[in-house]
């Protein structure tokens, strides 16, 4: 029987594993840029070397579609809880594991497939980890607060970005040769510790009661996965465009900017580190008001409002980052973060409802994973490349994220079609609405 509170504690439940998730994903993201590439690929060459760990980081990504795939089928099967418990040992395990990986000068060719090996398991962690967060908030809610229950899923992602730059800020005060010898280290193995907290809140929480009542029906898929790009492939690709600017955005002002000012503007590590500090603190701030305001004013109109601002924001983040000032830098990258952030707190509520409960797990998390896949990890790539042919230009990079945003607009106009024109699923008696 659940009680009244396990909203709320789903809620936080959700809040807390996906902050230790992204956290594990981060200090990874934040140690591509500031050290992996001298420690795992050393080159003469400091643009290859950050390529070659920006490679490393997006092998991460192209296993979370197949992850998505499994555990989305497993967690429309077996259930959402115990599918949470699973991505996260593995996530724990994966960065731990990083963190006591000897060197390239060490072992050789051994240390970067060692880091890819564990890269890639973080990747399938991750993979299972947001579709089944999002809906153990989401269906625990109250019919009407669904989308901001399931924006609590979200808070992990500033949440998560915090705690690794809280814990990089500490590591990066070191001197730059303890730094690289053996202080990188510490984020990751922290990491263990972390999981044991993230596991014991997760046990307390029970399964979704949307779920529960469907497999007491006995309306489970038997393929989910099969069912869901059969019958719901129009939702998976627009789900998926629709979140492209709410997962490529953070890594391009999370992950390449830091990159980006370091290299090509000659701004100190730590400078860039406590201006997305600030940014991020914002961001957790900002994103539950978002989701309250959408609930409001109608979660499509306020999803193609951001998506249309997410288009025009990186040219005056630009202009503000190349003044070089960390007040300025902080303002430009904010107003960037808090538009695309908004888009990302609401959509995830969004899209769960373009699919029935049964197919709900598989359908989102093929979505999104996907998106994370194609944009996500191949976003600090593709900036790395663009900075270095069009070195001193900054449009080109905006235009990129323009581009991003577009895409987004165009997911969410269709998804709001589709939901506008319901269709009924052969294999259920629901029907999408």
């Amino acid at each position: 029987m659940h009680t009244t509170a396990q909203p709320r504690r789903a809620a936080a439940a959700a809040f807390i594993g996906t902050t230790i998730e992204f956290y594990d994903f981060y200090i990874y993201a934040t140690a591509a840029a500031l050290v992996l590439g001298q420690v795992f690929f050393p080159s003469s060459d400091p643009v290859t070397s950050t390529l070659a760990a920006f490679g490393s980081f997006a092998v991460g990504f192209i296993a979370r579609p197949m992850a998505g795939m499994v555990f989305g089928h497993l967690g429309d099967r077996l259930g959402r809880k115990k599918m949470l418990l699973v991505t996260m040992a593995l996530m724990g395990l994966a960065t731990a594991g990083i963190g006591l990986l000897p060197s390239y000068a060490s072992v050789g060719i051994w240390a970067p497939i060692g880091l890819i090996v564990l890269r890639l398991i973080q990747g399938i962690s991750v993979g299972g980890e947001w579709g089944g967060a999002v809906l153990m908030a989401s269906e625990h809610a109250p019919a009407k607060r669904k989308t901001f229950y399931a924006s609590f899923a979200q808070l992990g992602s500033p949440a998560g970005l915090l705690l690794a730059l809280i814990a990089f800020r500490l590591v990066t005060s070191l001197s730059p040769e303890d730094f690289l010898a053996w202080g990188w280290r510490l984020p990751f193995l922290a990491s263990g510790v972390l999981m044991m907290v993230g596991l014991m809140i997760r046990s307390g929480v029970h399964e979704s009661p949307e779920f529960a009542k469907a497999k007491d029906n006995n309306e489970t898929a038997k393929y989910p996965v099969k069912d869901v790009i059969r019958q719901c492939w129009r939702q998976i690709l627009f789900a998926a465009a629709a979140v492209t600017i709410g997962s490529a955005g953070f890594f391009f002002t999370n992950t390449f900017m830091i990159t980006y000012v370091t290299q090509y503007q000659g701004i100190p590590r730590a400078t860039i580190l406590d201006c997305l500090f600030l940014v991020t603190i914002i961001q957790l701030l900002s994103q539950p008001l978002s989701a309250v305001l959408a609930e409001r004013i109608g979660e499509g109109r306020f999803l193609m409002l951001v998506a249309l601002l997410c288009m025009v924001t990186p040219y005056p983040m630009f202009l503000l980052v190349g003044t070089q000032n960390i007040l300025l830098m902080t303002l430009g990258i904010a107003i960037a973060v808090v538009i695309l952030s908004a888009l990302y707190a609401v959509i995830a509520g969004y899209m769960t409802q373009a699919f029935p409960v049964h197919l709900r797990y598989s359908g989102i998390s093929i979505a999104y994973q996907l998106s994370c896949a194609v944009a996500g990890g191949t976003t600090p790539l593709i900036g790395t490349l663009l900075a270095s042919k069009f070195s001193g230009q900054w449009l080109p990079l905006a235009v990129f994220f323009t581009l991003l945003s577009a895409l987004s607009l165009i997911g969410v106009c269709g998804l709001a079609r589709l939901r506008a024109n319901p269709v009924v699923l052969h294999t259920s008696k629901e029907v999408y609405s």
